[in-house]
């Protein structure tokens, strides 16, 4: 969530564009540039190879990229305002730990440690591998390309519109239901700290969706709500917020995990794995959901300081932090507790505390940290969907009221109001479990094409310049895609049942609206009638 903003330094356009870049209203491009100097393979204006005619068809347009240099000539353009650049290193960090640090361990760990036994931290080691591998691919791309799209806008500028929109439709499911799902084990800590404060507890009948033995969520839709209040009021209000939130959270850890080493006990840690390697490999598909905020650092592309340099940083930063907290609780927590009690538990650190001390406080202040720390999940990742929608809103693949900027707070609010919207009927009303598993392989899949990405860019534009170069290339996007797949493999089959259905409905979105609305296949059409006319000049 941004700071206060100041207006957006020069720097933040390539040297070799206009002083006064297109907006996103103009439908024309970018002079032509390098950010190496050297001309590139490739027409920054029009994608295609230099010499070449437009080519023509659906197919064309399907495949159709958008140059790096018109992407981040773009940068920060809205309909009616702009957003403005003030985040530090630091705060895009914040942003990254803020969107990851809490759900893995405070919720969905009662879910994996059932599949893994007490491996489930090496669960955590194999999700967190799989997620450093992506994460290098993430950190080189965000330090050429630093956009508000994130994935989306690299595949757009690598691998063509139509895979940019698959890509976007799945920063949907990982973004938008991701809130949903973490807002739902936002209640559970809401009723821990209920009960063991005031004595009281909220009622099934509006704490649980059909299907768990209520109606409807309520306090899952009441903090989305709260946090989209937040993000609308004021960029200063909502980065102070973020910070003492990641900063509670993180104690709040280690203060568990400093009571909770007391409590264990040699025994709890035999047999390492009941299950096998299946049970570890399915604990991690399903824990790799709680890594899924380190690459939201990238959505606030356009709204950093120093975005080439500092970028790489915050995600590789805040991907350290996490994946060593959540391996430490981990080890605490099935050390503390036998894995069989982990079972049908989404407040298991709160019922740990209580165990080993024998006191009720202590699992009252974990649960108090636990609502600060999952609100602040809620709180950054809400706040990644509206960029990422602000994206593709500007490119005109969907509706162009999420690219409207408030031009008193610089900050999408139509655009935040819409997704709390869905987000929070999607909480109020769906189990924690699927919107989990959902939106893992929604994040797979994005993150899979984030490792092309990068060796795509590397052999179309290898003169490009790069603040942070993927080591061992081509191997690590390799591996990095190599385990993406690995993990939607272990997931079960409704899940992909689910994906299947969305990836549908996504691709009937994008023939009936996207494709049709599209500014880069309106500037395509341009380009075609010019060469169309030059042609039947020569001929007469």
């Amino acid at each position: 969530m941004p700071p206060e903003h100041s207006a957006a330094p020069p720097t933040a356009q390539p040297a070799s564009e206009p002083s006064s870049p297109p907006g996103p209203q103009t439908g024309s491009a970018p002079a032509t540039g390098s950010t190496s100097g050297r001309a590139p393979a490739t027409d920054p204006a029009t994608g295609q190879a230099r010499g070449q005619a437009p080519a023509s068809g659906r197919r064309s347009r399907l495949l159709r990229r958008k140059p790096v240099e018109r992407l981040i000539a773009e940068g920060g353009q809205g309909e009616g305002g702009a957003l403005r650049r003030s985040l530090s290193m630091w705060q895009l960090t914040t942003i990254s730990i803020g969107a990851t640090l809490g759900t893995g361990i405070f919720v969905v760990l009662g879910e994996a440690t059932p599949l893994a036994g007490p491996a489930v931290a090496i669960s955590f080691v194999l999700a967190g591998l799989t997620a450093l591998f992506s994460a290098l691919s993430y950190a080189e791309l965000a330090g050429s390309i630093p956009v508000s799209g994130s994935s989306y806008s690299y595949a757009y500028a690598t691998m063509g519109e139509l895979v940019a929109w698959i890509c976007g439709w799945c920063l949907v499911l990982e973004y938008g239901i991701s809130v949903a799902a973490v807002a739902v084990g936002w209640g559970q800590y809401l009723d821990e700290l209920l009960a063991g404060t005031i004595g009281v507890t909220i009622p099934a009948a509006v704490s649980a969706p059909l299907g768990e033995g209520g109606f409807v969520n309520l306090p899952a839709l009441a903090v989305i709500l709260l946090a989209m209040v937040f993000l609308m009021g004021g960029a200063k209000e909502s980065a102070r917020i973020n910070t003492t939130m990641v900063v509670i959270k993180i104690v709040t850890l280690l203060l568990f995990c400093g009571i909770g080493f007391f409590g264990i006990q040699a025994g709890n840690y035999a047999p390492l794995a009941p299950l096998g390697a299946t049970g570890v490999s399915a604990a991690a598909a399903t824990l790799f959901f709680s890594y899924i905020g380190f690459d939201a650092a990238s959505t606030a592309g356009e709204e950093a300081k120093n975005p080439k340099r500092d970028l790489p940083r915050a995600i590789m930063l805040s991907l350290l932090i996490v994946t060593v907290l959540y391996c430490l609780v981990a080890l605490v927590a099935v050390g503390a507790m036998p894995w069989q009690d982990f079972e049908g538990t989404d407040a298991a650190l709160a019922q740990i505390m209580k165990d080993v001390t024998g006191i009720g406080l202590w699992s009252v202040v974990l649960a108090a940290g636990a609502v600060v720390a999952i609100a602040s999940v809620v709180f950054a990742v809400l706040y990644g969907q509206t960029r990422i929608l602000f994206a593709m809103s500007r490119d005109g693949l969907v509706p162009q009221v999420f690219a409207k900027v408030n031009q008193r707070t610089g900050t999408p609010r139509a655009n935040t109001l819409l997704v709390s919207a869905f987000c929070g009927t999607l909480a109020a009303t769906v189990p924690l479990g699927e919107l989990a598993n959902a939106t893992s392989i929604g994040t797979l899949f994005a993150f899979a094409l984030v490792n092309v990405a990068v060796i795509v860019l590397r052999r179309t534009r290898p003169t490009m310049n790069r603040t942070f170069r993927v080591a061992l290339f081509p191997l690590t996007p390799l591996l990095g895609f190599g385990f993406c797949a690995w993990m939607m493999v272990s997931l079960p089959a409704v899940t992909w049942a689910v994906f299947g259905a969305w990836m549908t409905v996504g691709l009937a979105c994008y023939f009936l609206y996207g494709i049709r609305h599209s500014r880069l296949t309106a500037r395509l059409g341009a380009d075609e009638a010019v060469a169309e006319r030059a042609n039947g000049e020569r001929s007469g």
